[in-house]
């Protein structure tokens, strides 16, 4: 039966690519000269902005995001915080990368996939939903119908069997 998987991926190495060239940017740019500007990264999923100033956290946000962009990362799969005050003059504002699809997110999909009463089904497998057809012009239905939902997140659609 053919088959597909709703997925949300990111690479990694993009996004640390991505985060240097940003923090190059940071320290090169004059509006950022003589602030403590830093942008952090746990490695998976966490990014993390610090600087001396809560106006230039914007600008800030708007160079990780453009520099994100431009490597290929979906800046719709950006969840990003509000800024906190960190102790002092600093500020941070944090910003999380979407890796997989969330439950709610996963639940709506087969949701929307059931009521639209096509001849498929989709089932939730941790970080995934796999749809699964009879045809693969019903599978291609689907996928159009998904992308049709605007449901707030950048999904690639993989490992399409036959």
């Amino acid at each position: 039966m053919p088959s597909f998987d709703i997925v949300i991926e990111v690479d990694l190495q993009e996004v640390d690519n991505a985060l240097n060239q940003a923090r190059k940017e940071v320290g090169q740019r004059f509006d950022f000269r003589g602030s403590d500007s830093t942008i952090e990264w746990d490695g998976k999923s966490l990014i993390t902005l610090k600087t001396d100033d809560d106006g230039r956290l914007p600008p800030l946000l708007d160079v990780v995001k453009s520099k994100l962009h431009k490597r290929g990362i979906s800046i719709k799969n950006l969840e990003v915080g509000d800024p906190k005050p960190a102790g002092g003059m600093m500020h941070t504002q944090t910003v999380t990368l979407q890796v997989g699809v969330p439950k709610e997110t996963a639940k709506e999909i087969a949701k929307l996939v059931k009521q639209s009463k096509m001849k498929v089904q989709a089932q939730i497998q941790e970080d995934q939903v796999r749809v699964s057809g009879k045809k693969r012009d019903d599978l291609q239905q689907a996928i159009q119908l998904i992308k049709g939902a605007d449901l707030g997140l950048d999904f690639a659609y993989t490992n399409f069997r036959d």
